[in-house]
């Protein structure tokens, strides 16, 4: 677990640690602040007093001054990503055209969950898989809870958690978006356990291993406490968010002993799954489903006799992300789907290399891997702080990204030199590690635009970024695993599903709010303020406690057997939670300041 672990964030922790930088640096001694609630405040419509406006109120003026009002207020201005999004939806768009551009960014919006599902699901996870099994790690003990995706079972914990929390990341080192990190993390929360769980109990009625749920419920109602509490004093300290991070280190050592001691009540030797890990599925069907390259694009219909193909051959079947005899047996409803997938699958086969460590050559391609040593390192360059390191010219004259580029190219002309078609090279295991790399920077930057767009749509609806990160942001991030836990369900393997709802999770709130808020400490600063002026932060951190105490106490009183009954009472539940969360969004409930 520690060598996985600890690589993932580590990975996460220098992709994400310039994004602390573009907040800005508080003056020593004062805490950071993060506004959690973000309300509209009231007074100032005087344009020339803009500057000293929140971005929220924009759409009090005249819509000939939105455009004014957007560019000379600093607190407009969107802190990384590659688009502006504010400035194109009140300067670019005329205010007639107000509702195309909302459409276009909702469009662009679900296309950029579409990519962070695709790149976790197929890039990210496989290449996790690969680093696991190199450092001899059980992928039990490496990535904690199974399961994913509707094409077939992969990795989740890491997998389905690294969009949520490069989000939070993202989120946190932005005060003007704090919001949107808790509501995501804590929606996603109250999501998962309660709509995902529910659907899990209606689609397979079963009976719920008793051990793990009752240890993940614990630990996560430890974490959400622990959030209460940092919520309610208005801060976190470093202590604190290293504790957030040895929580979950404790969480690990807890779940390898748990698995230790059980596989020696069973016996000593190789020892059938426990009854929480039961084995997976591996027909054609699901092979041909676990991975970018790993049998997704034609595996089954290679030759008995394979005869050697040349380099140019490989190269476009590799870079072919659509086999057309599997295209004819699909329904359209997967169809369409794909065809919006096929752009995004195309550029990431170009720049991120995936190793199988299931088929006999590991996914070695040698000339998609040699390009690869030139379009990994490009596209870190280029995405890393959106792009500012890469364009920066030595000496002002010779740009990094073109000596990174040439860099690439000896090497990748030194590799296909000395290698051959058939036989990977002994160090193939290394682009486990670049392609380990680069899916972490599309998941990173993919996150930047998520939560800019995301704020963007705020100011326009002068929504709170809580309500956001509740809604939009928790589902969008959440949909992998309702669809990949409910597939699982009906395949016949509903514990997995249930445990894969409580066990994830748990990485996403510790580490999400943990490294989070570690990232935007400074040295002579070690104390980030949260400021949760709205009641709707309480509402969601008393939903998903309330929603867990309900689990640990209604599941043992069923004995463990959960059915249609309890699966309804969930859903129920969060429909309750969703509807209360919009009225007090909206001004309907509030608390009375007589």
């Amino acid at each position: 677990v520690g060598p996985a672990g600890a690589l993932s964030l580590a990975g996460m922790l220098s992709l994400a640690g310039t994004l602390a930088g573009d907040s800005g640096v508080q003056p020593a001694g004062t805490p950071l602040p993060l506004d959690l609630g973000h309300t509209v405040p009231a007074g100032g419509d005087a344009l020339s007093h803009s500057r000293g406006l929140d971005c929220w109120e924009v759409r009090k003026h005249n819509s000939s001054e939105w455009c004014r009002f957007v560019r000379s207020n600093p607190d407009c201005r969107l802190e990384g990503g590659f688009l502006d999004y504010l400035d194109g939806v009140f300067c670019v768009f005329p205010p007639q055209l107000l509702p195309l551009a909302v459409t276009l960014y909702a469009l662009w919006l679900l296309y950029l969950f579409v990519i962070l599902g695709v790149t976790a699901e197929k890039f990210f996870c496989p290449n996790l898989s690969a680093i696991s099994t190199n450092l001899k790690l059980s992928h039990n003990v490496a990535v904690f809870s199974l399961t994913s995706t509707l094409h077939g079972v992969t990795f989740l914990a890491f997998g389905n958690g690294a969009p949520d929390v490069f989000s939070a990341v993202v989120a946190f080192s932005d005060p003007r978006t704090a919001g949107l990190a808790i509501g995501a993390v804590f929606g996603a929360g109250v999501f998962v356990t309660t709509v995902v769980a529910g659907g899990i109990a209606m689609v397979k009625p079963f009976t719920a291993a008793s051990r793990p749920f009752l240890r993940d419920a614990i630990f996560y109602m430890v974490a959400v406490f622990l959030t209460f509490m940092v919520l309610y004093f208005g801060r976190i300290t470093l202590g604190e968010a290293l504790g957030y991070l040895g929580l979950y280190v404790f969480y690990v050592f807890t779940v390898v002993l748990c698995t230790w001691i059980h596989r020696r009540q069973r016996g000593e030797g190789p020892t059938p799954p426990s009854p929480w890990e039961p084995e997976m599925p591996t027909d054609a069907e699901e092979r041909e489903s676990s991975g970018a390259n790993s049998g997704d694009y034609g595996e089954e219909y290679r030759p008995l006799l394979p005869s050697p193909e040349s380099s140019l051959r490989i190269l476009s079947t590799a870079l072919s992300p659509l086999d057309h005899r599997k295209w004819r047996r699909k329904p359209w409803y997967w169809r369409l789907f794909k065809v919006f997938k096929v752009p995004v699958e195309l550029v990431l086969l170009l720049t991120v290399p995936v190793v199988d460590p299931d088929k006999d050559d590991l996914n070695w391609k040698r000339p998609l891997n040699c390009l690869h040593i030139v379009t990994s390192p490009l596209l870190c360059v280029l995405t890393l702080k959106s792009g500012t390191y890469g364009l920066y010219q030595i000496q002002g004259v010779f740009p990094v990204w073109a000596l990174v580029a040439l860099v690439g190219s000896i090497l990748a002309t030194i590799i296909f030199i000395t290698t051959s078609n058939e036989q990977p090279p002994k160090y193939h295991c290394v682009f486990a590690f670049l392609g380990f790399l680069a899916s972490a920077m599309w998941i990173n930057a993919a996150a930047t635009e998520l939560v800019n767009i995301l704020r963007t749509l705020g100011v326009i609806f002068q929504l709170s970024n809580t309500v956001l990160g509740l809604t939009l942001l928790a589902w969008g991030n959440s949909i992998g695993d309702t669809f990949s836990d409910l597939t699982m369900a009906r395949q016949g393997y509903p514990r997995m599903a249930f445990s894969a709802c409580f066990g994830g999770i748990i990485f996403n709130i510790l580490v999400g709010v943990g490294l989070g808020c570690l990232l935007q400490m400074t040295s002579s600063q070690l104390v980030v303020k949260l400021e949760p002026d709205s009641l709707l932060v309480w509402i969601l951190a008393g939903a998903l406690g309330l929603s867990l105490v309900f689990s640990f106490v209604a599941v043992p009183a069923q004995c463990f057997q959960l059915g249609k009954a309890y699966g309804l009472c969930l859903i129920l539940y969060y429909l309750a939670f969703l509807c209360v969360a919009l009225l007090t969004e909206f001004k309907v409930i509030h608390l009375s300041t007589a």
